[in-house]
This record gives C-alpha cells, structure tokens and sequence, in this order.
C-alpha cells in the first residue's frame, strides 16, 4: 500500500519575517493594515513537523508516501491536510479533531541560532493521538516507518506511536527514526533521556544530530558511542548530522565522512528531515539490506542526503524548499563540497 510512512507531529510554524527587507506599505499590505498601525511583527505560516517534513520531501523525490497523525479540524490542521496532499502524500491516515486543536511553533532566530516555542498541551490533537485513530491495514506492505520523539513526550501519544513502531517491525518494515529533540516540550531532561534511549532501541536506521548525540551520549566519541548502539541493538545505519560540516556514518561496524556542499544558507529549517528524507530515498532505490550494501554505495547515499540537506537551506521554509531529484544530481554533480573529502575512514591506521 505504502512504500513509506511517517507518523508523528504535523503542525503549523510561524516564521518572523525579516521586516527590515520591507517597506512600511508592503508590510501593512502583508498583514491587511494600515501603516499607521506599524511596527507589528510579521510571520509567515509553514507546516513543519519533522515526520510531516520527511513525508514530503520523499513525495517530493516520486516516493509513495502515507502520513499518520491527528491535527485539528480549524484552518490551521486543513492547511496542514492540504500542504501534505499538495505534495502528494496520502493523508488518509491524517485524523481531523472536532474537538481539539492544531499545535502551533514559533520560530526564533537570535544570535545565528535558531529555538522553537511550542503552542500544544491537553487542548492539542497531537498529544490525543490514540490507538483507535490507528488502522492496521496501513502496516501491509509497508516498506520503511519513520518517527521522531515529539508525539512521545506526553501520553496516550507516546504509547499510540511506540506500538505503532513495533507493529510495523513485527511487519517487516525497516524502522527509521530521528529524536529531533525539543527539550522544552518535555516535564524534564531525564524523561526525554529516559524515553529517546528507549525509543531508539526500536530503529533500524537512526539519523541524529550532534546536539541531540551530545545529549544522549555525553563524553563519548561518536565512533565509540555508534559501537555501542549496534552491538546492544543492532541498528544497521546511524548517521550523525553535523549541519554545515555535513555528518559521519557508522555503517556495518565502518566509519564514513561525508562534506556538505558549498551553497549559500538562507535557513536552515527542515534541513535535518531532507538529509533523512535523502537517506530513505536511497535504501528504497537500492533495495539491499543495509549489511550488503558496498563502500561505493554508502558514500554515494551519504552524499546524496548532505545534497539534499544542503539545497533545502537555500531556500526559506522547510516543505516549499525540499528538492526534485533532477536538483540534487545537479548539485552533486556541479557544486563543491565545503571540505572536499567524502570517504570511508580508517580509524585502524
């Protein structure tokens, strides 16, 4: 039925605009006032979500994509509905509250850093996303299920998608999972800890990115640290991201370094869900277990991934920004990396 799902969190973030680039009469026109009623800040609408964002960007590449998840039934979750079909992902699976809200996320860029404040609690639809919400016919045939650790941070979410994960392993699916952690959406640090590291037990493919590595493993070396995963758990693929740096692979007990490209960054949202997006991309073309994949393939699907992530930073936006695939053969092909090495890395020598 489905090549790919992703379930999750689908939610509609707000944006600042960078009101210094606008004239006083364009922003009034923007925001439908008068001038005289300025300043007032800006934002633009953009449904996020890291499982959402995932699911579009391999619609975007000609990948058959479902979304599960539950928004509300107001103008903010029929957006969230119509963006995703837009891209051609099937929404069947997207549950429309009467009764509950759309979760919102405000995006704030200080300092060259970017942080999220989250509008969800009791009153949000993705924190009731329930076991009936869930039909068991979308396991059949499932080829990859990919989640992150937002629905997870508070319950009957965390349990809905958790089993949800282990029907579709029990199915045969290969299970991809990116934490993408919020801290500041959970009741503390420990419990995100405690619940991630329980999470990623269940991922055959695990992509994360250095903040979030730092927090998980604190004091270890990646290379050490990746060792470790694989042996408790078996995880075929962990992918470290670096962001501008690029990332570093621990794949069938070798490493492997791969650059970003040299593009110019004009945001980075969405970039880390692209690079994954680009990863899954990848296995499905390929369709080999990950331990018979080759040196050659590994470096190629890596730099796949960092040229998709690449490219989405060029533009503002996450979904509108995601890449066709005619655009990232053309930038592997045409733009240097940032560090031109991409290669297995030999840590014996």
């Amino acid at each position: 039925m489905y090549e790919v799902l992703s379930i999750g969190e689908a939610l509609m973030d707000f944006i600042p605009l960078d009101a210094e680039k606008l004239t006083a009469a364009e922003q009034a026109e923007m925001a439908g006032l008068d001038e005289k009623t300025l300043p007032i800040p800006l934002f633009e609408q953009s449904v996020g979500g890291s499982p959402a964002n995932v699911a579009c960007a391999l619609a975007r590449l000609g990948v058959k994509t479902g979304f599960v998840g539950k928004v509300g039934n107001d103008s903010l979750g029929r957006q969230v509905e119509r963006v995703l079909s837009d891209c051609g992902v099937d929404t069947k699976n997207l549950i429309l509250s009467e009764e509950l809200r759309t979760p919102v996320a405000v995006v704030h860029h200080e300092d060259g850093k970017k942080s999220f404040t989250f509008y969800r609690g009791d009153q949000t639809a993705d924190t009731h996303f329930e076991e009936e919400d869930i039909d068991d016919e979308i396991f059949d045939d499932c080829k990859v299920f990919n989640f992150s650790s937002f629905p997870l941070s508070r319950e009957p979410s965390r349990s809905t998608v958790l089993n949800a994960v282990v029907k579709a392993k029990e199915s045969g699916a290969r299970i991809t999972f990116d934490p993408n952690l919020r801290l500041n959406i959970w009741e503390s640090p420990e419990q995100a800890r405690e619940v991630v590291l329980q999470a990623l037990t269940l991922a055959d493919i695990l992509k994360i990115s250095e903040d979030d590595f730092q927090f998980l493993f604190p004091g270890m070396e990646e290379r050490e640290a990746c060792k470790q995963i694989y042996l408790e758990n078996g995880t075929e693929m962990i992918v470290i991201t670096r962001s501008d740096r690029g990332c570093y692979a621990y794949v069938n007990q070798d490493s492997y370094l791969s650059s970003a490209y040299d593009v110019p960054t004009v945001d980075t949202t969405g970039s880390g869900d692209a690079f994954l997006a680009g990863i899954i991309f990848n296995i499905m073309k390929l369709n080999k277990n990950i331990h018979d994949l080759s040196s050659v393939e590994i470096t190629i699907m890596l730099d796949f991934a960092n040229a998709v992530g690449s490219l989405v930073s060029t533009r503002p936006g996450a979904i509108a920004a995601f890449p066709t695939s005619r655009e990232i053969t053309r930038c592997m092909q045409r733009i240097p990396k940032k560090v031109p090495v991409t290669n297995k890395v030999d840590w014996e020598s």
